[in-house]
């Protein structure tokens, strides 16, 4: 079992100093439980716990991994539940990028990177780049492909902050496997 904790500050997207946590559990009989509370204890050191919990956010979109009829590379949300809405809507999209000269993916099928843009919706639909993959980090492995999971906003009085995760999909040890990245931004 294995659990990683990422603290990302949203002004420069960006992970915090101490950051990701990462922990495995090499013990096949453990629990996963109990990996996750490892990750949890020393992520205490960096925010602690009932900080998170009074600040969660929202989750104001999702698409798992599983839904067949979504669009896998956009996602327009309302940012917050409030009907009717006082905020502009949210929207990104996601393009793939054919990376297939990736060292030490030769052997791994069609390899990508992404794009992601946000879609200003007051602008008239002007697109402002959040990022583009120029290579492919180490850290990412040998990624086939790329979809829009999940869209979480923070506000207290006003919307401030927004994480986009994204599903990495690439070959895992057993077939197809998902990682999650985020990308983040203030508004």
């Amino acid at each position: 079992p294995y659990a990683n904790r990422y603290y990302i500050d949203t002004s420069t997207d960006s992970f915090l100093k101490g950051t990701p946590i990462r922990v495995r559990l090499e013990d096949e009989n453990a629990k996963l439980d109990a990996a996750r509370l490892q990750a949890r204890q020393k992520g205490e050191a960096i925010v602690s716990q009932a900080e998170l919990d009074a600040n969660r956010g929202i989750t104001a979109g999702f698409n798992p991994v599983t839904e067949l009829s979504a669009d896998p590379h956009r996602m327009a949300v309302n940012p917050r539940p409030i009907f009717s809405p006082v905020d502009p809507p949210l929207e990104f999209r996601l393009d793939e990028l054919g990376m297939n000269n990736t060292e030490g993916c030769e052997s791994q099928g069609e390899i990508n990177g992404f794009r992601l843009l946000r879609i200003e919706a007051q602008d008239g639909g002007a697109t402002k780049p959040l990022h583009e993959d120029k290579a492919i980090p180490k850290s990412r492995g040998c990624p086939n492909g790329y979809r829009i999971g999940a869209v979480q906003t923070f506000s207290m009085d006003s919307l401030s902050a927004y994480a986009v995760l994204i599903a990495v999909r690439q070959y895992g040890f057993e077939g197809p496997d998902f990682r999650w990245i985020a990308v983040t931004g203030r508004l």
